[in-house]
């Protein structure tokens, strides 16, 4: 099969005439950037690794983008629709950085200053001017965080373009902020709002001081912002898929406020009455729903399911797929879900490192919404703004002081014996429910 996706030559040079020497171009037809977000393969992704690319959706464009120096919010009139707690742009509205600002910005992309790595390329640490968007002496200013593509990656440009285009032009308290790029001969870099306390999936699953068990309460409101995230993707007149929900793409900042990044992914959702969009499967395994494995069928609702293995890797400790696990367990969806109606059964499924501390009827409760999340027919699947509505309401159950008292019973007995449940190893094993 012949590569669709054109010259990837000729598609840099049109963007980098939109934003040439980071002066601001009027939107026109012949800079604009025609790749549809970029299709990871299914088959080339995992949950702990990098993507892959692949080609582009045929017949789908996006628009151009607008850009501006100064990186303030845009006028009345680039506001496309109002919602309590974000608005869509009609074009994005960032600072065009050259390369020479990030290289300094980053001090001339210093490993120690590396603050992690994916398909895309590095993502390094750096700082500038709050009001300016100037860059700064080390320490000086406001932490940004800057991907800088790796030239051997698949995804870029086409990675590049779809996070101008959408998280561009998105602006809500649960999502990423993007705050600009640069593309400079065949640079390309994205610059974001820093959040400092890194992703979800680290603090659920590494070890160490620097990652301290996320207590009950927490676990809530992470759930709580990213639901937030989604649903407000989800409410606008034209629907956006996420397409990639998964704890590693959840960041969270000083307060532990949940966030969503990397909108590599992200799809216009089905317009005219339909109920779906067909499109390559792509995403990442463990998180992908069933019915667009199997058909390609895109619901908005496939997001739901997504939604719903995180909350099952953030009610259990464990990760959505872990071949380190008995064989039967590979697949944390297909092993578990027999067991989160059992009420007797949920409290050896649930994580051991809360040690008890969070009240039953709301981890009964948040079980029955995952089992509603990862209902096989999307349309049995609650909306996220049902699952936000659910879990504000969980959220408000307190633990009750007979469990409080009944926890630290059995930790006093277990302290004199050996225990029992979860077996721990280097790489917590799960419990053996038979």
């Amino acid at each position: 099969m012949g590569n669709c996706l054109g010259s990837e030559e000729a598609e840099l040079e049109a963007v980098k005439d939109a934003g040439r020497h980071g002066q601001p171009q009027a939107p026109a037809r012949a800079a604009a950037l025609p790749m549809a977000p970029p299709e990871r393969d299914l088959s080339m992704s995992s949950s702990s690794s990098g993507h892959q690319s692949s080609s582009r959706s045929p017949g789908s464009s996006m628009n151009s983008v607008a850009t501006t120096r100064s990186g303030g919010s845009g006028s009345s009139s680039s506001s496309l629709a109002a919602y309590p707690e974000g608005r869509i742009l009609e074009a994005p509205n960032l600072r065009v950085f050259t390369f020479g600002e990030l290289r300094s910005a980053t001090r001339n992309f210093r490993p120690d200053t590396v603050l992690g790595e994916g398909g895309f390329g590095r993502v390094y640490k750096g700082w500038v001017d709050e009001k300016t968007m100037n860059p700064t002496r080390s320490g000086i200013g406001m932490v940004v965080a800057v991907k800088k593509l790796n030239p051997e990656s698949v995804q870029g440009l086409q990675e590049w373009q779809s996070e101008v285009n959408f998280l561009g032009r998105l602006s809500h308290p649960n999502l990423v902020r993007l705050l600009g790029y640069c593309v400079e001969d065949r640079e390309l870099l994205l610059v974001y709002e820093f959040m400092p306390k890194g992703s979800l999936e680290n603090h659920l699953f590494r070890k160490g001081a620097a990652f301290e068990p996320l207590p009950w309460n927490l676990r809530l409101r992470i759930a709580i912002g990213a639901a937030r995230g989604l649903a407000f993707l989800h409410s606008s007149e034209k629907q956006i898929i996420y397409r990639d929900f998964k704890a590693s793409n959840i960041l969270l900042d000083t307060n532990y406020n949940a966030k969503l990044s990397d909108f590599g992914l992200a799809k216009h959702g089905p317009t005219g009455g339909d109920s779906h969009v067909t499109t390559r499967v792509m995403g990442t395994y463990g998180y992908a729903a069933p019915e667009y494995v199997a058909t390609g069928h895109l619901y908005v609702k496939s997001d739901v399911w997504g939604f719903g293995v995180v909350l099952l890797e953030m009610l259990t400790g464990l990760r959505a797929l872990d071949t380190g696990r008995p064989a039967q367990q590979h697949n944390l969806v297909d092993w578990a879900k027999p067991y989160l109606a059992d009420r007797r059964k949920l409290a050896r499924l649930v994580d051991p490192r809360l040690e008890g501390q969070y009240p039953s009827k709301a981890a009964l409760l948040a079980a029955q919404l995952t089992l509603r999340c990862l209902e096989g027919d999307p349309r049995s699947r609650p909306s996220m703004a049902e699952v936000v509505a659910a879990l504000e309401e969980i959220e408000q159950i307190k633990v009750r002081r007979r469990e409080r008292d009944d926890h630290h019973r059995s930790s006093r007995q277990k302290s004199g014996g050996s225990g029992s449940g979860r077996a721990g190893s280097g790489h917590r094993q799960s419990p053996s429910m038979r």
